[in-house]
C-alpha cells in the first residue's frame, strides 16, 4: 500500500513538472540558411566547384590532344616507343578518371569545413534562446512527426544571431480581365 502511494505521488509531481515545461520547435535548415554566412560558405563552395571543374576539362583536353596525337604519330613510331607513348596515355587517362573521384571528396571535405562552424553557431544560438526563454525542450521540426504544441522559436533565433526578421513576400494582386459585353 506504501508503494502504490509513493508512487502515485511521484506519478502526480511528474505530471505537474510536464504540464508546466515549455517546448518549442525550429526548422534548423531555415535557421542556418537566412544565416549570412551560409551564403558566403555556399558561393566560397561554388568556386571552388567551378576551379575544380575547369582543372578536369584541362586535364581531360590534355588526354585528347594526347590521344590524337598519338593516333596521329603511331605510324611512324618504333615499337618500343609506340609502347612509351601507349603506357603514358593510359596513365594521363586513368589521372583524368582519378581526378574527377578526387575532386567530388575535395568539395565534400569542404563543404564539411564551411558548414560545421555554421551548425555549431546555429545550435549555440538555439541553447541560448532556449535558455533566455525557459524553454525545457526545442524540437527540430523536420524530424517530429507527432508532438505536444509548442513555439515557433525561429524569430528568437533569428534575434539572438542579428538576423533582421523580414516581411514574407506576398505576390502583387493581379487584376481579372475585364469581359466586354459582345
Amino acid at each position: 500500500m506504501k508503494n502504490l502511494i509513493v508512487a502515485g505521488v511521484m506519478a502526480l509531481s511528474f505530471l505537474g513538472a510536464s504540464a508546466q515545461t515549455k517546448i518549442g520547435y525550429i526548422n534548423t535548415e531555415e535557421v542556418m540558411a537566412v544565416m549570412p554566412e551560409t551564403e558566403k560558405a555556399n558561393k566560397e563552395l561554388q568556386e571552388l566547384q567551378e576551379s575544380l571543374a575547369k582543372q578536369g576539362d584541362d586535364l581531360e583536353k590534355e588526354a585528347n590532344e594526347k590521344s590524337a596525337q598519338f593516333l596521329k604519330d603511331s605510324a611512324t613510331l618504333t615499337p618500343s616507343m609506340k609502347e612509351i607513348k601507349r603506357g603514358e596515355l593510359i596513365a594521363l587517362i586513368q589521372r583524368v578518371q582519378n581526378y574527377n573521384q578526387e575532386a567530388q571528396e575535395k568539395a565534400k571535405q569542404a563543404a564539411q569545413q564551411k558548414f560545421v562552424p555554421i551548425q555549431q553557431k546555429a545550435m549555440e544560438a538555439i541553447k541560448a534562446v532556449a535558455k533566455k526563454n525557459g524553454y525545457a525542450y526545442i524540437l527540430d521540426i523536420t524530424s517530429v512527426l507527432v508532438g505536444p504544441p509548442g513555439d515557433d522559436i525561429l524569430p528568437l533565433v533569428k534575434k539572438e544571431l542579428g538576423i533582421k526578421e523580414t516581411p514574407p513576400v506576398t505576390p502583387p494582386a493581379t487584376k481579372a480581365p475585364v469581359k466586354s459585353g459582345n
